[in-house]
């Protein structure tokens, strides 16, 4: 059995969004993140974590970026896990569970209110209870994020 807490996020209005949030206050707490997302989800999340604030950086490593910046980055964004990303929190919207999730503390998995994202994270669910995990759920809707 794995040691990750796993903890599904769902109702998220609008999950791009939801996720600056988190990395937000990951940030805040000195915590590293991967973002694991689809390549086009991820493109978005590097616009928006750039135009958070005029005065604001969030420092994050883009698909793609070199070492040197990975190494200074808290908050890694990929397309999938290759096997280097620092261990801390995973934030997964991707719609399969992630190759590689058992080396992280924490996995937050976002869950719009779609039908098709609620499907995919439900097979999620059982994959990670196939695996002994119980998972937890946080309304991510009643934050109105």
């Amino acid at each position: 059995m794995s040691g990750v807490r796993v903890m599904f996020h769902f109702n998220a209005a609008d999950p791009l969004a939801y996720t600056c949030r988190l990395v937000m206050k990951a940030i805040a707490r000195h915590t590293r993140m991967v973002v694991c997302a689809s390549v086009d989800q991820l493109a978005v999340l590097d616009q928006q974590l750039w135009g958070l604030e005029d005065s604001l950086f969030v420092p994050h490593a883009p698909v793609g970026a070199p070492v040197h910046v990975l190494q200074h980055s808290p908050v890694w964004l990929r397309s999938e896990l290759v096997g280097d990303e620092p261990q801390g929190v995973l934030l997964n919207m991707a719609h399969a569970v992630p190759s590689g999730f058992e080396r992280f503390e924490r996995l937050i998995e976002v869950v719009s209110s779609a039908e098709a994202d609620r499907v995919a994270a439900r097979v999620r669910w059982r994959a990670y209870a196939a695996r002994g995990i119980s998972p937890g759920t946080f309304d991510a809707g009643s934050i109105g994020a």
